[in-house]
């Protein structure tokens, strides 16, 4: 097997409200869509986010578990500086992304911030001094 990552696949309560957060307020380009299914995003040179109304994604993937906290994962978006995680920021905001926390320097070099989507799924907007931040920046 390869090593790589082709899909990042998650499901949502409602996909009218997950279109207008990334596509109108993030100003992001669906790369396929289809309503009241799937929205699809190409993230990166070869990998797409594929957002799946929950009723489609229990139905391939099976049940999803419901309950208090957070979805154990979290996305991340890297850029360059730390003005640009401000920036990034500061459009989620815009777009009504809750939470959002604000950036802080953190103990292994980095400065970061989080912001929710509208299913609470964070999205860790980071900047990586080290040599596996510049990795992942185009």
């Amino acid at each position: 097997m390869d090593q790589r990552l082709s899909f990042v696949s998650v499901a949502v309560r409602d996909l009218d409200a997950t279109r207008a957060f990334y596509l109108d307020g993030l100003g992001w380009t669906a790369s396929m869509d289809v309503p009241g299914e799937v929205l699809m995003i190409q993230v990166g040179e070869l990998v797409v986010l594929s957002l799946w109304a929950e009723s489609g994604f229990e139905s391939e993937v099976g049940p999803i578990r419901r309950g208090e906290g957070l979805a154990p994962i979290t996305l991340a978006h890297n850029v360059a500086t730390r003005a640009e995680v401000d920036a990034v920021l500061a459009t989620a905001r815009a777009a009504g992304a809750d939470p959002v926390h604000d950036a802080v320097e953190r103990d292994w070099g980095g400065y970061t911030g989080y912001f929710g989507d509208p299913d609470g799924y964070r999205w860790e907007i980071a900047y990586n001094p080290g040599p596996i931040g510049q990795v992942v920046l185009p």
